[in-house]
């Protein structure tokens, strides 16, 4: 099976498109690698070094509900037909994938089937289900610094599931972890300093 970076390459690039793209049609390039597929595609806007503004939500919102079936035992993605109808602008997506392929090479390079029980089993799938789920809800978060970090894990858990690659796995699990407690000790810190302007302000009219 080609590498995904050919794939994508070739869709996006090399290929005739119509000036938009359906999520339906991204997905049959997928054919049994639908889960991981979608992961990385979805994530891909928000976990660049520079996220495209937008996409966060909606694709937050679609990355929760295919990790809510993972984690039930499905073995294909169902989504919408509403989801699967909408349509992006091509040159919209072409400059996300253009920004992302060098990052998905990457990851290319090292990845290989090792500790592929930690993706295929029920357990494993499981556990990057809900860490992919949590991931998602704080890349919603429209507070700075609670994106990315979270979009990343979810490309890393996405692309393990692709390759059947329980290392990258484990390294994609432990990035999470990371990514979730920054979040919250980003969103604490708002609340905090939040509290202290509110308390300010107060005093000022005290």
């Amino acid at each position: 099976m080609p590498q995904l970076s050919v794939e994508i390459e070739d869709y996006f690039f090399e290929e005739e498109r119509s000036p938009k793209v359906s999520l339906g049609e991204i997905i049959q390039l997928a054919e049994k690698r639908a889960f991981g597929f979608l992961f990385v595609v979805l994530s891909l806007p928000s976990a660049l070094p520079v996220p495209a503004p937008g996409y966060s939500v909606p694709f937050g919102f679609v990355i929760i509900l295919l990790a809510i079936q993972m984690i039930f035992g499905a073995q294909r993605p169902w989504l919408p037909q509403r989801i699967l109808e909408g349509a992006i602008a091509l040159e919209k997506v072409q400059k996300v994938v253009k920004a992302g392929l060098p990052w998905l090479r990457r990851i290319e390079s090292i990845s290989r089937p090792r500790l592929s029980y930690i993706c295929t089993s029920l357990p494993g799938r499981v556990a990057i289900g809900v860490a992919i789920a949590a991931m998602s809800v704080s890349m919603m978060i429209p507070v700075p610094g609670t994106n990315t970090l979270p979009a990343m894990g979810i490309f890393i858990l996405g692309f393990c599931l692709l390759e059947d690659d329980g290392a990258i796995a484990l390294a994609g699990l432990t990035h999470c972890l990371v990514a979730g407690s920054t979040s919250v000790g980003i969103i604490v810190a708002g609340v905090s300093i939040l509290d202290l302007l509110k308390d300010w302000i107060l005093s000022l009219f005290s």
